[in-house]
């Protein structure tokens, strides 16, 4: 009786044959996964109380975008107007530049230490004299007045007993004088360019004035005092200077 034929195989010829690489499960997952969640996301969104979801999504990206144009329409009023670190930045355009025997902090108009749009300027004087460490002007504003000095003109050149006093100056080129006893003339003196805005600070009991040395423009300005001055008293020295 023959033998049934056996079947063999060659190890030689297992060479031969090609390697597949491992199947990674999750390529395989992969497609069917996304499909997955995208069915549910829609089956979601077709039940009524995805309805709330939406509006509030629909909400939060109108925030977004509102808060996107006012910020790129107004930066300037995202920044701290007074921001003390820039009192060290003499003669760098848009910082400071203070005069301490003066008592007056300037800027150019178009500097970032003053809040400003397509308008012009805004700045609070008291806030902007206290955070530039300008000492001895009025805290707050018991009275406040606005003035002009036309060129060659000339304001103040008094002496208040009774009230402690800060100026805004803008306008034209204009020179601030102090009483300083610690100055060689016994006074300081600052020129404010027409292109810039000074804040000054006058203690009580320290002599100020105010001229406008430009050949066309006014000055303007804003005085603030902390208590109401009765000029027909003796509370107030006149003609300090008399080379004014």
């Amino acid at each position: 009786m023959a033998n049934p034929r056996r079947t063999s195989y060659s190890n030689s010829n297992s060479n031969l044959l090609p390697i597949s690489d491992p199947i990674n499960p999750f390529q395989s997952q992969t497609p069917q996964t996304a499909a997955t969640l995208l069915t549910s996301l829609k089956f979601f969104l077709k039940k009524p109380h995805a309805v709330p979801f939406l509006l509030s999504f629909f909400l939060f990206l109108t925030w977004i975008s509102l808060r996107f144009q006012h910020y790129t329409s107004n930066p300037s009023f995202h920044q701290s107007a007074y921001d003390s670190n820039r009192v060290t930045l003499h003669g760098e355009n848009g910082g400071y530049d203070i005069n301490s025997d003066a008592n007056i902090v300037k800027f150019p108009s178009f500097s970032s230490i003053v809040m400003k749009d397509k308008r012009g300027w805004l700045i609070n004087p008291v806030s902007l004299a206290l955070d530039a460490a300008i000492s001895g002007g009025a805290t707050f504003c018991a009275s406040v007045h606005l003035g002009e000095i036309r060129p060659g003109g000339m304001r103040g050149n008094h002496r208040h007993h009774t009230c402690n006093e800060t100026f805004v100056i803008w306008g034209a080129k204009t020179v601030f004088r102090l009483e300083n006893k610690a100055a060689a003339k016994g006074y300081a003196e600052v020129t404010i360019g027409a292109d810039e805005v000074s804040v000054a600070a006058s203690p009580s009991g320290t002599a100020h004035a105010l001229v406008n040395t430009d050949a066309v423009r006014s000055t303007f300005f804003m005085g603030c005092q902390d208590s109401i001055i009765n000029y027909t008293n003796s509370s107030s020295d006149f003609n300090v200077w008399k080379d004014l």
